[in-house]
């Protein structure tokens, strides 16, 4: 957590108004004091059930918005050393939540009440199922007698998220709630991680109990399955020695099993180029020899064609989603498939395994590492990875008496701060630009919304982000005009919380992914992408309290950036760039990955 954020602590903030001890009052001395401060409250409610299965769990910060029927359990928070962080939006604290469980690999925790505080939260809750990033959301409901007769801020909330959950439960029992957030929180951690929702009744939460609620554990049903088969493991690795083209791609997975290490190491020792995905990026070097970045749609034009190229894929923590593929059947043709990932739901879904091996990412790569006996004759491979790397280079042109180019920019603000920066975006043309011009070295330092592709999702993100990062991090939020609009509001909490997040909006005045395609697809016509107008999004920053900047040309671009980062607490570049920018390497949707267009002409 940023140094600005932690000089308020979660005591002096919430609890200014008790001055007093229990030893205080009692007489008792210092050692009858510290006693008591160790020896936690006797839950009574509901509520205080709930705040206690947090605290059994190691909770220190939670994101939510106050409300009617999740008082009670604000209520009991009240006295908890849980830090909780106001939200201007529960979209927002569902976005923060998760940039919390990204950068911290533990839970992010969301709060909202009923009816519009559930649904709201919805966004955010389908986002986490897509990536598959750990977090848990609690919801008030009406009491349960209320329940099913409209009642006000009733929804259904259980109904409206059990598609986009991996578990969710409504709470019935004082006695049984706190169990069932404890739960909850065990579940979206375990295996492959995911957002889990309990749905609390107000007359649960206020309902009296003495129940201490059960540490966090799973459930004696759930199981996961840590080793892959040995005999496939044999075979994948006997592949592995005999093949002539091989990568490994390393997708989000590798970063959420901490398997990164294990990666590097087996990559490193075999010398096998590395190709990510999009969720994958940080789990290789970028500035390392053997990697060839992000494939996919808009993807380096050399990762496409190691690819479409390879005769042997070693894929980790992948579900091989569409913007990766693209057509499935011209997905690397000549490959045999080890596909390793610890959810069997996703071996063969989307493309064929070869060889599936099931079970925890770090403990299978360690396996097959172990397995595989020599390195692959692969020298003229890898000259053909680095020819690649030359023929389809990402440099473009500056002119200087042109638009500034938001690869400048992106580029700028990279070798202005350290190798551990967390980078936020939301969606975009700003956050492929974002993938291909930073240069990533570490895990869990890119935060983004891959699989549900959610705008807005940037600077919420960055609050979660900095709250769960370490101080001497940098936090970046790289967004869109369009993208900021939609959630601009969290600058308020970034104020008051005095969080130091730098926040770069790249303006176009357009939705500009969109209108990128529209030129490209739709002869032109740009039908709601082109706003034509923006606010000063710089004025706008210090209107809230934050600290504003502009960039309107190349000479801009140091001071803003410097000064920006400099700034101890929230700042907002506004960076006007040329509005006709596209981002390629592009491969149309459902298309080849070999043949990525470089201009618009090659569409």
């Amino acid at each position: 957590m940023s140094e600005r954020a932690a000089s308020v602590t979660p005591t002096e903030e919430q609890h200014d108004d008790q001055t007093t001890t229990d030893a205080d009052e009692s007489g008792d001395d210092g050692a009858a004091s510290s006693d008591a401060e160790t020896t936690p409250t006797p839950v009574t409610t509901g509520a205080e059930s709930v705040i206690r299965a947090l605290e059994n769990a190691g909770v220190e910060y939670a994101f939510g918005v106050q409300g009617g029927a999740i008082m009670p359990v604000y209520d009991a928070l009240y006295d908890s050393d849980i830090y909780h962080i106001t939200m201007a939006h529960e979209q927002g604290a569902s976005h923060a939540a998760d940039a919390y469980g990204i950068v911290s690999g533990e839970p992010g925790v969301c709060l909202a009440t009923s009816g519009p505080g559930a649904t709201n939260l919805v966004t955010g809750i389908a986002d986490a199922d897509m990536d598959s990033d750990p977090m848990i959301a609690l919801t008030g409901q009406v009491p349960t007698e209320f329940v099913g007769n409209d009642a006000f801020q009733e929804t259904d909330t259980i109904g409206v998220t059990t598609p986009v959950t991996k578990d969710n439960t409504f709470s019935t029992d004082p006695d049984r709630v706190g169990t069932d957030v404890s739960e909850a929180f065990a579940l979206a951690g375990e295996g492959r991680p995911g957002p889990t929702l309990v749905d609390l009744p107000k007359d649960v939460t206020n309902g009296e109990t003495d129940r201490e609620p059960d540490g966090p554990r799973v459930p004696d049903t759930y199981e996961v399955q840590e080793r892959a088969d040995a005999e496939i493991v044999a075979a994948a690795a006997e592949r592995v020695e005999n093949a002539a083209r091989p990568i490994m791609l390393l997708g989000g997975g590798v970063i959420k099993g901490e398997a990164s290490e294990a990666c590097r190491a087996f990559a490193t020792e075999h010398e096998i180029p590395v190709v990510t995905t999009m969720p994958g990026i940080g789990s290789f070097p970028e500035d390392h020899e053997l990697a060839m970045e992000m494939a996919g749609m808009h993807g380096t034009g050399f990762a496409n064609m190691a690819v479409t190229h390879c005769d042997t894929m070693i894929a980790v923590g992948t579900r091989f989603d569409d913007r990766l593929t693209g057509g499935i059947e011209t997905f690397a043709p000549d490959a045999e498939i080890i596909h390793v990932d610890i959810d069997p739901a996703e071996i063969s879904k989307n493309i064929h395994a070869d060889y599936p091996l099931v079970g925890d990412a770090a403990t299978v790569v360690d396996q097959l590492g172990e397995a595989v006996d020599a390195s692959p004759e692969a020298k003229k491979w890898r000259a053909q990875c680095q020819q690649w790397k030359s023929d389809y280079s990402m440099a473009y042109d500056a002119p200087e008496d042109e638009p500034v180019r938001p690869e400048f920019i992106v580029e700028a603000l990279d070798e202005a701060t350290s190798d551990r920066a967390v980078v936020t975006t939301g969606v975009g043309q700003h956050q492929m630009w974002a993938c291909q011009y930073w240069t990533y070295t570490e895990p869990r330092t890119w935060v983004s919304s891959h699989g549900l592709g959610t705008m807005g999702y940037g600077l919420p993100a960055a609050i979660g982000a900095r709250v769960a990062a370490a101080d001497d991090q940098e936090v970046v939020c790289i967004d869109g005009d369009g993208s900021f609009l939609m959630t601009l509001q969290g600058l308020s909490v970034a104020v008051r919380e005095n969080l130091d997040i730098t926040v770069v909006v790249l303006n176009n005045e357009y939705i500009g992914m969109v209108r990128q395609w529209q030129d490209a697809f739709f002869e032109g016509r740009h039908s709601a992408s082109d706003y034509g107008w923006m606010p000063e999004f710089d004025k706008l920053a210090e209107a809230f309290g934050a600290q504003g900047f502009r960039i309107d040309d190349y000479d801009d671009v140091a001071d803003a950036v410097t000064e920006a980062l400099a700034y101890d607490g929230p700042s907002v570049i506004d960076a006007h760039i040329d509005p006709q920018a596209n981002v390629y390497p592009m491969v149309p949707s459902g298309g080849d990955n070999g043949q990525f267009a470089l201009t618009e002409d090659q569409l």
